[in-house]
């Protein structure tokens, strides 16, 4: 079995509390406007969830991992406080999904992880604070992004991040350099106290990915998400605005040839999260929210009964 360290952000809050008044960005990485990608409102994206769809789709499972419940599930909500729900480690897996068009190539929503976290010495990207943070019992590698790609018979023409979180960027450096990298508003700016632990972490798992595009989110007049991009232009593929978990968390919206997909990202972790209806933990930075932004995917999933649902981590 191959085992690294994993994230346990909870286990930096006592170290930080002090620091709660100097918070800093999540990431120093430049942005730009990305070219890819057309503005557009949720009507247009409805109307054609139920059509046939040209993306082959598949979704690779790069590791087993468990990080605290409290963090993925807001424990503090009646629903889970029904349920009897207890802080404790929670059983997960770290995915990257592959999106192939016929036209516009291969593409991977989320990176999975690098080839660096085999070291048996750790990986020399990971912070000291952050590496000490880490269960080297939790992480249990299947397939390495660098091992995956190696494996394909076409080249990766970008990817797509849900967010900037280490258990969503840790695979890029795998990611060969010059590769384009996909991000929602607000994803690098973003403030939090953690950032101070983090951000060097964030920032060498990133700095091969050249200046991240970000999406042109603009206002949705149909007032059904924050803002939803079509990204190839030809109604195939979707980018939809649901921040909380962080600013520029971004769902995927996929009309596969096997029926549409919504990869949710970390708005909902878990399975038992988002078939109550609730919102992440403690690893979100504004949960009211995620409240917001999952009410939303989980009203379009009710909608459409042969949408299959991707969750961030089960």
């Amino acid at each position: 079995m191959i085992t690294t360290r994993k994230f346990r952000a909870s286990a930096l809050f006592p170290i930080g509390l002090w620091l709660m008044g100097a918070a800093c960005a999540a990431s120093h990485h430049p942005t730009q406007p990305s070219a890819l990608g057309q503005s557009s409102a949720s009507g247009n994206l409805t109307a054609v969830i139920e059509l046939p769809g040209p993306i082959e789709f598949e979704t690779v499972k790069a590791a087993n991992w468990a990080v605290a419940r409290s963090g993925m599930i807001n424990l503090e909500h009646p629903a889970a406080q029904a349920a009897g729900l207890e802080d404790g480690d929670e059983p997960i897996g770290v995915f990257f999904h592959v999106l192939r068009h016929p036209e516009f190539g291969m593409f991977i929503v989320d990176s999975g992880v690098e080839s660096g976290f085999q070291s048996a010495d750790g990986n020399d990207r990971i912070a000291y604070l952050v590496e000490n943070a880490m269960n080297t019992e939790a992480l249990d590698i299947h397939v390495t992004t660098a091992d995956w790609l190696q494996s394909q018979s076409e080249p990766l023409a970008g990817v797509f991040l849900t967010h900037l979180h280490l258990d969503h960027v840790m695979g890029l450096p795998d990611v060969p350099k010059g590769t384009p990298v996909y991000v929602g508003p607000g994803e690098t700016s973003a403030s939090n106290f953690l950032n101070l632990f983090t951000r060097g972490t964030i920032d060498r798992m990133i700095e091969s990915a050249g200046v991240l595009q970000v999406w042109p989110f603009e206002v949705d007049s149909d007032r059904r998400f924050a803002g939803v991009v079509d990204i190839f232009g030809d109604g195939s593929a979707w980018a939809i605005h649901v921040p909380g978990h962080t600013p520029g968390s971004t769902a995927f919206l996929v009309r596969t040839t096997s029926g549409p997909k919504l990869l949710v990202g970390d708005a909902s972790h878990t399975r038992w999260g988002w078939d109550h209806g609730v919102e992440p933990g403690t690893f979100s930075l504004d949960r009211p929210r995620s409240v917001e932004s999952l009410a939303g995917l989980r009203k379009l999933a009710s909608e459409f009964p042969d949408l299959e649902v991707l969750l961030g981590h089960q």
